[in-house]
């Protein structure tokens, strides 16, 4: 049964447009005089893939200037870290590794900060997408490792907020994320479902997608891609021993997080032109071409938004867990690295599609 309680027509526009203002968060009609936001050029093929909020300064500065303040800031992150922990991250990881791993690790920091400014997401979208494509690898390394939880959570608000504080600064919060604060938050379809008691719905179910996932992977799959793949590994007991209650604590931040990047944009997206024409698709009348097009993409504007927050999640997490263990761990195998980041993709496209199940129109 969905939970959305009716679904708000929102005239005209295309689907990028209902998809894509304020990023992969949902469509937004200016109140009475309030000019439209005329400056988003080519930004908004980008903004349809992922979401977020107006800019705060030129376009040309915004990226160089959010780049430069994230790298600052992991910097002086990391440097402050291991002076209060006496280097134990670095016992665990390779603090320096060869120039071209190096520049392969900066490179796609760079690009994942580029994808979020150009798909305009706002500070939340960033941190919550960087917890969840960062936060595997701390899970790792706290699990089978036996880094402390103290230097695991100093290690994960370093990479969360190094990211995020720039967005923060530099770009308002989508009336999403902050409905209270915008005039255009009275606009947006379903803003009900953005009420507490949802969320923690929400946030319930993508947990518990993270917690089978996880736990039926530490029994079944990973122990063997341990004990073949990651050299020098302590232990696999903790697979073994995993219990849903024990992994709890780490899937229910994954499943706040998840929720929070993946639902609220989903849920108030609303109606755009071309939504009766997917609906009305007549295959008997259209031609290959259309026929094609429509079986690869003929979603409405709301289910694209979905689909859009649950790509780029899979494919940050993906990417950043395998760079992170293969290149950053000692004795991590290629193929121990992808089979590692494969269980939190998995468990990330889960939960994707269960959210679209929940906030589906009737």
């Amino acid at each position: 049964m969905s939970l959305t309680p009716r679904r708000a027509p929102n005239g005209g526009g295309n689907d990028d447009d209902a998809a894509g203002r304020g990023g992969l968060a949902p469509p937004e009609t200016p109140a009475a005089g309030t000019p439209r936001r005329g400056a988003r050029e080519g930004r908004e093929g980008w903004a349809a893939l992922v979401g977020g909020a107006g800019r705060a300064v030129p376009s040309g500065a915004g990226l160089p200037l959010a780049v430069a303040m994230s790298f600052a800031a992991a910097s002086l992150g990391y440097s402050v870290l291991r002076e209060l922990t006496h280097g134990e991250l670095a016992a665990v990881s390779r603090t320096r590794g060869k120039w071209d791993e190096i520049a392969l690790l900066a490179a796609w920091r760079v690009l994942e900060l580029s994808i979020s400014w150009f798909a305009e997401l706002d500070a939340l979208d960033v941190a919550m997408m960087d917890l969840l494509s960062h936060g595997p690898t701390i899970y790792l390394l706290v699990a089978f490792f036996n880094l402390s939880a103290g230097t695991a959570l100093g290690a994960l608000a370093i990479d969360v907020l190094s990211a995020s504080l720039p967005f923060l600064l530099l770009r308002p919060l989508s009336a999403v994320h902050a409905p209270g604060a915008s005039s255009s938050a009275s606009s947006l379809p379903n803003r009900e479902l953005l009420a507490a008691p949802l969320q923690a719905l929400t946030t319930a179910l993508s947990a518990s997608i993270y917690t089978v996932t996880l736990v039926l992977s530490l029994r079944f799959a990973l122990p063997r891609l341990l004990v073949l793949y990651f050299h020098g590994l302590p232990t696999v007991e903790p697979a073994y021993a995993a219990t849903y209650a024990a992994v709890l604590p780490a899937t229910l931040v994954f499943g706040a997080a998840a929720s929070t990047f993946i639902f609220p944009p989903f849920a108030t997206a609303g109606a755009c032109a071309d939504d009766d024409a997917v609906r009305g698709f007549d295959p008997a009348r259209a031609t290959l071409a259309q026929t094609l097009r429509w079986n690869a993409w003929g979603y409405t504007a709301k289910t694209k938004v979905v689909i859009r927050r649950t790509a780029l999640t899979a494919l940050a997490t993906g990417v950043n867990t395998y760079l992170a263990c293969a290149v950053t761990i000692p004795g991590v195998e290629a193929a121990g690295a992808a089979g590692y980041a494969a269980v939190w993709v998995l468990a990330t496209v889960c939960t994707g599609v269960g959210l679209g199940f929940v906030g589906r129109d009737e």
